[in-house]
């Protein structure tokens, strides 16, 4: 990475009038901010579908896109939505996301979009979804059939389906393949707007010298269609349940530990075809993203191993992960690994040596560095091949978190700092640009120096989270310009 800079934003959290951000003319507008922010980096969460909270960590597909980021005004352009159906808006709450409401007055406005294309579409754009469905046929029939087939199920957990639908028999499968046919083409017709109007976004980013960093949880959803679709790769049993489940150890989030809650890997049997199901996992991901944040990268060293049934994550034990063999096998079937390791929580030695044999910069997170005196987070201590944050999704805001502080680390974070509280996300800022790592990525709510309601999600607390948005009005040019200058001043300009 050259040294640079970027902006921390998921697009759920733009502006605009249909309840939710999506990948339409706002995006575009918060990319001429970025770009006159001097940044060269637009970081965003996963792009999948939420679960029914609206984290996009537990998603019911590891390829999919998420439908709900789909721009209304863009298909509104492509003559696959009327005026009419622009004018017929719900007032939807202002600042926040209300995710089931959005999610089924959106879901009825694309269902009228797959309509429209039915009698309206050209040539050309049918002939791109046929080649969509094609070149993506590896994941994307998968999908649609589970999409389908849950929706046929009013939502249930596929181990609760019909057993031949359950277990994959080839003649139920094709049975209902031919049976709900229609259903199928709306789902694949949803995934291709999507990545079409993504691609567009990402075109246009790197027209304005900004450059696209994904995220990918290393775990996946047990109701997903990767883990109906390959049961063996996890820790099941014989009707579908888990064996065991993800989480952490009690840590400062939580004294009983979190419990995530996924199915785990079977790493042993993803070794034996040369890890082939992470291989084509990132690379959609690359396809997608210019550089990609592992999410909890410490489990491929160890990760925590929780007991089925547990309702909490304290009786969990450390289980090693697959180490250098998984990233042997990724470079040696994409190359180089434009990757960045979430090397936060409890970080042991051979969790660094990891890091460092896969060659991936690490983390450094400004909020961590002021508990105790010289601390590994505080910028004196960094190395150039890391990527260092205020704050990430994860914690509180800075102005948030510093009125939570106990006088101690107040005085500390003053001391180092030289600012009081009433700049001090202004100050983190500073210190993330001016320290030696080579990229420095602030969220747009410490850009903007907002207090703890503008947080985006407080782990181990199941609701509320995921729904901030901005308002027109916060993408401030005064803002964009202090930025700039920091970035030409701490040389971080594209």
């Amino acid at each position: 990475m050259r040294r640079s800079s970027g902006i921390l934003l998921h697009p759920t959290s733009l502006p605009g009038r249909f309840g939710i951000g999506d990948l339409g003319p706002e995006a575009d507008r918060f990319l001429d901010w970025v770009r006159d922010a001097g940044a060269g980096w637009w970081q965003v969460l996963p792009l999948t579908a939420p679960d029914s909270h609206g984290s996009p960590y537990s998603c019911p597909s590891a390829f999919a896109g998420n439908p709900l980021l789909i721009s209304p005004e863009l298909l509104h352009r492509q003559g696959l939505l009327e005026d009419s159906d622009l004018d017929d808006v719900p007032a939807f709450p202002a600042g926040r996301v209300a995710f089931a409401e959005v999610g089924a007055w959106k879901s009825r406005l694309l269902r009228r979009s797959w309509e429209l294309f039915g009698r309206r579409a050209t040539a050309e754009q049918r002939e791109s979804l046929e080649r969509f469905r094609e070149t993506k046929r590896a994941w994307l029939d998968d999908w649609t059939l589970f999409a389908t087939l849950k929706r046929h199920h009013e939502d249930r957990g596929w181990w609760q389906w019909d057993d031949a639908l359950r277990r994959r028999e080839p003649d139920a499968i094709e049975a209902a393949r031919r049976e709900h046919g229609d259903e199928i083409d709306v789902h694949a017709y949803l995934q291709w707007l999507f990545f079409d109007q993504w691609q567009r976004l990402k075109d246009a980013a790197r027209e304005r010298g900004i450059r696209m960093i994904g995220d990918l949880p290393i775990y996946v959803a047990l109701d997903s269609a990767e883990v109906w679709a390959s049961p063996w790769l996890f820790e099941l049993d014989d009707d579908g349940r888990p064996l065991a489940v993800s989480g952490c150890p009690p840590d400062d989030y939580s004294d009983t530990g979190q419990l995530w809650g996924n199915p785990l890997y079977r790493w042993d049997r993803m070794a034996e075809d040369g890890y082939s199901w992470w291989v084509a996992r990132l690379s959609a991901a690359l396809e997608t993203s210019d550089l990609v944040r592992i999410d909890h990268f410490r489990g491929f060293a160890g990760f925590w191993r929780v007991p089925a049934g547990d309702e909490t994550a304290e009786n969990g034990a450390w289980v090693d992960g697959p180490g250098m063999a998984l990233f042997d096998a990724l470079r040696e079937a994409l190359g180089e690994l434009p990757l960045i390791a979430e090397d936060l929580g409890v970080i042991t030695p051979d969790v660094e040596e990891l890091r460092r044999d896969a060659g991936l910069p690490g983390m450094k997170v400004l909020q961590f560095a002021f508990g105790a005196p010289n601390s590994e987070y505080l910028p004196h201590r960094y190395e150039r091949d890391s990527v260092v944050y205020t704050g990430t999704h994860d914690n509180d805001t800075t102005r948030g978190w510093y009125r939570g502080l106990d006088r101690a680390a107040k005085r500390r974070v003053r001391a180092y700092s030289g600012s009081g509280a009433r700049r001090v996300h202004q100050a983190l800022i500073r210190l993330a640009y001016t320290s030696a790592a080579d990229l420095a990525v602030v969220p747009m709510q410490d850009v903007l120096g907002l207090g703890s309601e503008a947080r985006m999600n407080t782990p181990a607390v199941e609701g509320g989270n995921w729904s901030w948005r901005l308002e027109e009005s916060m993408l401030d040019p005064k803002a964009a310009g202090r930025l700039r200058s920091l970035a030409e001043l701490t040389g971080r300009l594209p």
